[in-house]
C-alpha cells in the first residue's frame, strides 16, 4: 500500500497543471494541454518585421557557412552552387508560408493541425516522425555548436589540444578536448531553456549583430591571410553538358528538401503571427535571402584555404582553429576567442530556436497530460546527450544522406496537410474538436484513424522507397536515381492528389469541398481558456470574460 500510495503521489506531481485542475468529467481530455492550444492573444508578438529579421537571425549560423560545400564537391562553381540553393529554398518556403497557413490563422502548432488531417489518434505516427527528426538534429547541431566552444577553450588553454584522444580513431567526430566543447555547450543551452519564447527575441537581434560583426571580422582576416578570395571563389565549374544539368537539379530540390522540416511543421514558428498576413511575404523572401548571404560570406572565407594552408578547409570553425595553431601567440588567440565566443552564442540561440522549440512542441502532443513544451525541451536536451551524436557523426557513413533522405515521410505529411487545409476543409478548423477523442469530433474519423490520409502518405513514399534504399548502398538504376532527386515535390504531389481524389470519392464529416474558402479566427480565439482553474471549452461556451481571463493569465511555456 506504501508503495502504491508513494507512485500515485508521484504520478500527480508530475501531473500537468491543466489535468490536475480539471474535473473528473473532462480529464479524458488528456489531449490537451496549454502548449498545444491556441497561442493567447499577449504571445501574439510577431509582426512581418518580427518574422523578416527572425529568419535572417535564425540562419545567421555557422552551419549555414558551409551549406553548398557538397554542390561543390560535385563540380559546380561557388556561384552555380550557391544559385542552386537559392531555388531550392525558395521552393521549400512556397511550401513553409502556405502549410504554415493554418498555424498563422488559428495560432494552433503542428501537433494539433495534424490531427484535423490524419485524426486524433492518427496523428501520432506524423508526430512521431517530427519527434525523430528533431531529436537526432538536436544532437548533431549539439556538434556543431561543441566545436565553437572547442576552439574558444583552445585559444586559452594550450593543453585542451595536447589531451590524449580516448576515442577509437575515425569512430567519433569529436576527440577529447572537442568533448570538452560539446559539454560546454550543452550546459549553455539547457540553462536558456527556461525562457518564454517571445522574450527570446531580444537575444534573436542580438545574435544577428554579433554574428554578423563576426563573420565580417573572420572575412576580412582570412583574405588578409590569402591576398585575395582565393581560387575557389573564381573557378568555374568543372562538369558540362547534361551531366551538369542533372546535377543542378539534384542540388536544387536537395537543398528543398533540406528545408523540409521547417516546411512540415511551419505552424509552430507561424502561430505567433499578429495577423495572418505577418507570416507570408517576410517567410517568402526572409527565409532564402539570408540563408543565401550567409552562404556568400562562408564560401569566400573557406575559399581562401587553398591559398593559407595549401588545402580546402570548408568548416569556418576549423579554419579558425587552424589559424590558431599557425600562429598561437597573444594577437591571435585574443582575435580566435571573441570570434569563436561570438559564433558560440550564435550556435546556442539557433539551436533553441531550429531544434528545441519544435521537440518542444512534438513531445507535448505525444503525451500531454505529463509533459509540457518547456518539459518537452529538457527531456529533448537530455536525449541529445543520451544518443552521443559524435558516435553517430563519426560512425555513419551515410548519416547526411539518411537525413536528407527522410524527405520522403516528411513530404507526404505535408502534402495531405496541405490539401486538407486548403481543399477539404477550405481554411475552416473547429478548433475545439480538435482536442476530443471520441465520435462528436468532427475529426474523429474511424475510431480516431483516417484512412484516407494514411492511404495518401503510404502512395506519396512508394514511387521514392526504391531511390532511398539507393542511398543506403543499394544497387538501383540510373534512372531511378535521377527520379530520386524529385523525390519531395513528387511525394508532395502524389499525396496531394491521392487524398483529394479519396475525400472526393468519400467525403468525411467535415468536409467542405466544394464550398467557399473560409476561415474563422474567432473559433481559435474562444477556444482560449483561462489557464487556471478552467480547462479548455469543448462545446465552446466561453464568454468574454473567459478569454480576457485568458489573455491575462494564459502562457506559453
Amino acid at each position: 500500500m506504501g508503495s502504491t500510495s508513494l507512485l500515485h503521489r508521484l504520478v500527480k506531481r508530475i501531473e500537468t497543471k491543466e489535468y490536475r485542475t480539471a474535473g473528473s468529467e473532462e480529464r479524458h481530455q488528456w489531449l490537451d494541454n496549454n502548449d498545444l492550444r491556441p497561442v493567447p492573444y499577449a504571445d501574439r508578438t510577431f509582426g512581418w518585421k518580427s518574422y523578416f529579421w527572425f529568419w535572417l537571425s535564425a540562419n545567421a549560423t555557422p552551419a549555414s557557412f558551409y551549406g553548398v560545400s557538397a554542390a561543390l564537391t560535385a563540380g559546380l562553381s561557388v556561384w552555380e552552387a550557391l544559385a542552386c540553393q537559392l531555388g531550392g529554398q525558395i521552393m521549400i518556403a512556397v511550401v513553409f508560408v502556405f502549410n504554415g497557413r493554418a498555424g498563422a490563422v488559428y495560432h494552433i502548432p503542428y501537433p494539433t493541425i495534424v490531427r484535423a488531417s490524419f485524426g486524433i489518434w492518427g496523428s501520432y505516427w506524423p508526430i512521431v516522425n517530427r519527434v525523430v527528426m528533431t531529436l537526432v538534429w538536436t544532437g548533431v547541431n549539439a556538434v556543431q555548436g561543441g566545436e565553437c566552444a572547442y576552439v574558444l577553450l583552445h585559444s586559452i588553454f594550450p593543453s585542451i589540444a595536447r589531451i590524449p584522444d580516448v576515442f577509437p580513431s575515425g569512430a567519433s567526430a569529436l576527440n577529447s578536448g572537442g568533448m570538452i566543447g560539446f559539454f560546454v555547450f550543452w550546459v549553455l543551452t539547457t540553462s536558456l531553456l527556461h525562457i518564454k519564447i517571445p522574450s527570446l527575441r531580444p537575444y534573436m537581434y542580438t545574435k544577428l549583430i554579433i554574428f554578423f560583426i563576426c563573420s565580417i571580422c573572420l572575412l576580412g582576416w582570412a583574405l588578409a591571410e590569402a591576398g585575395g578570395i582565393g581560387p575557389v571563389a573564381r573557378q568555374g565549374s568543372t562538369i558540362h553538358g547534361s551531366t551538369k544539368s542533372w546535377t543542378v537539379a539534384r542540388y536544387v530540390f536537395i537543398y528543398c528538401a533540406n528545408g523540409a522540416t521547417y516546411a512540415t511543421n511551419a505552424a509552430d514558428f507561424l502561430r505567433y503571427a499578429k495577423k495572418p498576413k505577418d507570416a507570408f511575404w517576410p517567410q517568402l523572401i526572409g527565409y532564402p535571402l539570408s540563408t543565401f548571404v550567409v552562404g556568400i560570406i562562408g564560401n569566400l572565407i573557406v575559399s581562401s584555404s587553398t591559398i593559407t594552408f595549401g588545402e580546402l578547409i570548408w568548416n569556418p570553425i576549423n579554419f579558425m582553429d587552424a589559424l590558431l595553431q599557425r600562429h598561437y601567440n597573444s594577437a591571435t588567440r585574443a582575435g580566435i576567442f571573441f570570434l569563436s565566443l561570438g559564433f558560440l552564442y550564435a550556435s546556442v540561440i539557433s539551436s533553441i530556436f531550429e531544434n528545441f522549440i519544435p521537440a518542444g512542441n512534438d513531445l507535448a502532443a505525444l503525451w500531454p497530460r505529463f509533459i509540457t513544451v518547456r518539459r518537452g525541451f529538457y527531456i529533448a536536451s537530455l536525449i541529445s546527450y543520451a544518443m552521443c551524436p559524435w558516435y553517430i557523426l563519426g560512425s555513419a557513413s551515410s548519416f547526411v544522406s539518411w537525413l536528407s533522405s527522410y524527405q520522403i515521410f516528411l513530404s507526404s505529411i505535408t502534402g495531405v496537410m496541405l490539401c486538407h487545409y486548403f481543399v477539404v476543409s477550405r481554411g475552416y478548423f473547429k478548433v475545439s474538436d480538435l482536442f476530443i477523442p471520441s465520435h462528436d469530433s468532427l475529426y474523429y474519423y474511424s475510431r480516431g484513424w483516417n484512412y484516407r490520409a494514411y492511404i495518401a502518405y503510404v502512395v506519396g513514399i512508394a514511387p521514392n522507397f526504391y531511390g532511398f534504399l539507393g542511398v543506403f548502398g543499394v544497387s538501383i538504376t540510373l534512372p531511378a536515381t535521377r527520379m530520386y532527386y524529385f523525390a519531395y515535390p513528387m511525394g508532395l504531389a502524389l499525396s496531394f492528389g491521392t487524398y483529394w481524389a479519396l475525400n472526393k470519392l468519400h467525403p468525411p464529416v467535415c468536409s467542405k469541398m466544394g464550398e467557399h474558402f473560409h476561415e474563422v479566427q474567432a473559433e481559435a480565439d474562444s477556444t482560449i481558456i483561462g489557464s487556471e482553474p478552467e480547462v479548455i471549452d469543448i462545446n465552446l461556451r466561453a464568454d468574454k470574460g473567459m478569454m480576457e481571463s485568458s489573455e491575462k493569465d494564459a502562457s506559453l511555456v
